[in-house]
This record gives C-alpha cells, sequence and structure tokens, in this order.
C-alpha cells in the first residue's frame, strides 16, 4: 500500500464532505445529546426577580452596623414582600425569596444576634451583598447555549431554567451498519472448524448510536459477489454506510471494487496509522461511505477516529473532535518509524495526572483484551521509544 495519508490528512478528507444534515425542532426533555442546530437564547432574564443567596434579612447596607426592627412576615421562596423596605428596617428572607424593594442586600443569619423584634448586626454589609441581580446568569434575547453544542445534562438545565420548552437540534443520520466474511457467526450460533463470531456489527453500532446515530445493523454477509452487492446496494440509501472486513486486497476482499461498481468515488484508501491501515472512505452523493478492516480493534479504532466524528459533524457539531486528553506514560512504548500507533491503556489519577499503562496483548484481533483497557493513547510516528513520564493524548473508552 503506497502513499498513506496521515491520521490528520485522512480526518480533514472526512470531516469536508460531512456536511450538517437538515435541522427539526425538538422538545427540551427529549433533547438529551442532541447538537443544537441554532443559537438557544433566553426569553426572560434569570434569575427574573432579585433574590436572596441565603437564608437571612433583607436590608439596606447603609444602615449597618447597627440594631434594627424586623418588620411582616418571613419572606419565602416563591411568594413576594407585602411592601417595600424602608429605610431603618429588615425583613426575614429565605434562600431563593424576592429581595424587597428598597433592600439592597442580605445579611445571613449567623451574622446577626436576633432578639424578639430586633436583630443586631455587629459588622458593615455592603451593597449586593449576598443578593442575587436580576439577570445574573443570564439577561432576556442573550444566547444561553451556543449553536453546535451537545445538549449535556447541564445544558439542558440551562435551557429549562431559561423557560425554553423547545429547540432546533440538527437531524441524527441514518447509519447502516455491515459486517462481511464468510466465517462470521451469531453470537449464540454453534461454531464449526474456521468460524468465529461476529463481534464489530454490534461495536459499530453501540459507539455510533451514543454519537447520535439511528442505526440499522444488518446481518452479517458472506464473501461472494452477489450477497455483498445487494447488502451495500440497500446501505447505500441512508445517510452513512460502514463496512467492516474486505477492504484489504486479498482475493475475498470484495468492498471496494463492489461499491466503485455501484457509483461510489473513493476519496481515500490507507491510512498511516496501526492498527486500522486498510480503512477507505468514499461518497455517494450526500453518503458518506467508510469501509473498516474486519479486526475487530481496527474496526473500533478506524470508527472512533474517523466514523464517529463524520456523524457528530452530519448533525453540526461545531467540535465533532476526535477530542483527545492529556495524559502521561506509565511505561515506554516504542515507535513505528512510518505509522502513528493507538495502544490500548488502563488510566489511573496519579500524581501528575492521568497515568496511562498499556495492556499486554495489543494485536488487532484482541478485542476481549482490549476489554481491560479504557484509553486509547497516540503514540505518533518515529524512531526510537516514548519515555515513561512523558506526555501523550488519548481518547477515553468509556464514552
Amino acid at each position: 500500500m503506497t502513499d498513506l495519508l496521515s491520521v490528520d490528512e485522512a480526518l480533514g478528507r472526512v470531516l469536508a464532505r460531512a456536511t450538517p444534515l437538515a435541522a427539526e425542532t425538538v422538545p427540551l426533555a427529549e433533547a438529551g445529546g442532541r447538537i443544537l442546530a441554532e443559537s438557544a437564547r433566553a426569553p426572560v432574564d434569570v434569575p427574573p426577580f432579585p433574590s436572596s443567596a441565603m437564608d437571612g434579612f433583607a436590608l439596606r447596607a447603609a444602615d449597618t452596623p447597627g440594631a434594627l426592627p424586623v418588620v411582616g412576615a418571613r419572606i419565602a421562596a416563591g411568594r413576594p414582600a407585602a411592601r417595600a423596605l424602608a429605610s431603618g428596617e429588615a425583613m426575614g428572607i429565605a434562600t431563593g425569596g424576592v429581595v424587597p424593594d428598597g433592600a439592597d442586600a442580605v445579611v445571613p443569619s449567623e451574622r446577626v444576634v436576633e432578639h424578639a423584634n430586633t436583630i443586631e448586626i455587629p459588622a458593615a454589609v455592603a451593597p449586593g451583598d449576598n443578593v442575587r441581580p436580576r439577570g445574573g446568569d443570564v439577561h432576556a434575547g442573550d444566547e444561553a447555549v451556543a449553536a453546535g453544542s451537545v445538549l449535556t445534562p447541564s445544558r439542558i438545565a440551562a435551557l429549562a431554567a431559561c423557560g425554553v420548552t423547545r429547540v432546533r437540534c440538527g437531524v441524527r443520520p441514518r447509519v447502516v451498519v455491515l459486517a462481511t466474511g464468510t466465517e462470521l457467526r451469531a453470537p449464540g450460533e454453534a461454531l464449526r472448524v474456521g468460524e468465529i463470531y461476529e463481534s464489530n456489527g454490534i461495536m459499530l453500532e453501540a459507539a455510533l448510536a451514543v454519537a447520535g446515530a439511528l442505526v440499522e445493523r444488518l446481518g452479517s454477509v458472506a464473501d461472494d459477489d452477489s450477497s455483498q452487492r445487494n447488502a451495500i446496494e440497500r446501505a447505500l440509501s441512508a445517510d452513512v454506510v460502514v463496512t467492516s472486513g474486505g477492504v484489504s486486497v486479498g482475493p475475498h476482499d470484495l468492498v471496494r471494487r463492489i461499491e466503485r461498481s455501484l457509483g461510489v468515488e473513493e476519496v481515500f484508501w490507507g491510512v498511516a496509522m496501526r492498527p486500522g491501515k486498510p480503512l477507505s472512505f468514499g461518497v455517494r452523493g450526500s453518503t458518506l461511505v467508510f469501509g473498516l478492516p474486519g479486526n475487530p480493534v481496527s474496526s473500533l479504532v478506524g470508527c472512533l477516529l474517523f466514523v464517529r466524528p463524520a456523524v457528530l459533524a452530519l448533525q453540526g457539531a461545531s467540535d465533532p473532535g476526535p477530542r483527545y486528553l492529556p495524559g502521561v506514560l506509565a511505561a515506554p512504548v516504542h515507535r513505528n518509524p512510518a505509522r502513528d500507533d493507538f495502544v490500548r491503556a488502563r488510566g489511573t489519577w496519579g500524581d501528575v495526572g492521568v497515568e496511562l499503562q498499556p495492556i499486554a496483548g495489543q494485536e488487532s484481533h484482541m478485542i476481549v483484551r482490549s476489554a481491560a483497557a479504557d484509553a486509547l493513547v497516540h503514540i505518533p510516528r518515529g524512531d526510537g521509544a516514548v519515555a515513561a513520564g512523558a506526555a501523550v493524548r488519548y481518547l477515553p473508552l468509556y464514552t
């Protein structure tokens, strides 16, 4: 295989063709994990009134220190004061209560001495103390969550706090996953000599569903032209097609040839990485077509580096990734002079941050060994070794 693309070059070519799909309006309660297609703006000030940050007494800062009479009923959350506060008065107030007109501060209960109908404030209080100003979180009309953001639980809460009930989100792309190989059998079936259980399809479905895709997983297809042609032709009606197996140069590697005959324009084949070098990417119209290698770890790495970012980009994500995190190696790793390595490792918190210990068994067929890993460490190509304690970047494997 010649003219291998770097990982970054290959990703750039993928994302250049991952044009965001249309947008749809979604109830906020059903929008978790979705990606905003349009900025969501606050229809009201948050908070919508000046409120108390503490249980205590509302007063005028200019009246402190000193003794003040306590007037009126205690202001509970959700119930405003019956009247404005006059100079030289204090009103009891609960956390979240509306600070009455005339007051500009709240003194906590523990900082006063309470008598029957008066309080003594030993120290001066500053204007604004323990008062949450109206619009202090966001003003009406301001952007609450930016377009391209993933609607995480905290962002869902932010929009709910603004009174938003519906949001515009990128349409979830339809993805068809297809595993190829005569030797593949579904888990639970009896294995004959030379056969193995098919694991790539369910793995890829899980990885892409978490990224927001609507995944259809076809059954495994034998290595014959007619079966693969029928399956791939059916799959090409989706937004994204992901095949595993059949993309190398052996006599039973039929996928790329069949795709070309069905009108798929191959954008590239081969990436300078290990595992996963014989990876293909093409397009037919607006459909993105990925050919991942058949070895399970190779297939997983290709999915995380290229397919998942494409799925997020189709939904309009402002940062589709892959998003690497910083860590340090716990043991030395030899470099590959020609290809970037993606090493499965186990991460633990140490004195210097996340320490990444490569697991035993890095061969690309060892998916069971990989179950012990929670990180995919990027080791750039080069000579020699990356020493223990060296700073590296990694992708988490727990999402």
